[in-house]
């Protein structure tokens, strides 16, 4: 059994109502060095909500944040930290909106079906 925890990443429209939409989950296996996160953004939904944040802003926030969980982000000096590093920095609890939710730990056998599961019922 591997051991995991998970996060999932919202966008908040304001901050201060504390409203949220699950935009993706973030995936992490310390012993397997295992990092996993995805997005998707429902455009019509997320423009239902009063923000100062436009789409096109939201789309390059998330796509900067994922890259930095994925250790692309070539400019980001978080990019470049190990895995569990990278997990932390981006599930700490911030005030911005695009926030994670508190991490939740468990165990499973597959890191992929896991992440499938996670990421269909907690977004799709």
């Amino acid at each position: 059994m591997l051991v995991y925890e998970y996060a999932v990443i919202r966008f908040v429209p304001k901050v201060e109502r504390e409203e949220f939409i699950n935009i993706g989950v973030i995936l992490f296996c310390k012993s397997k060095r295992y990092i996993k996160a995805e997005f998707h953004l429902k455009e019509e939904l997320i423009k239902c909500f009063c923000s100062e944040v436009d789409y096109e802003q939201l789309v390059c926030h998330v796509n900067a944040f994922f890259q930095i969980a994925k250790g692309t982000a070539k400019d980001s000096p978080i990019a470049q930290m190990d895995v569990a590093e990278r997990f932390r920095w981006l599930t700490a609890v911030k005030s911005s909106c695009i926030q994670a939710s508190r991490p939740h730990p468990g165990m499973t056998l597959d890191l992929e079906i896991l992440f499938n599961n996670l990421f269909e019922e907690l977004v799709l």
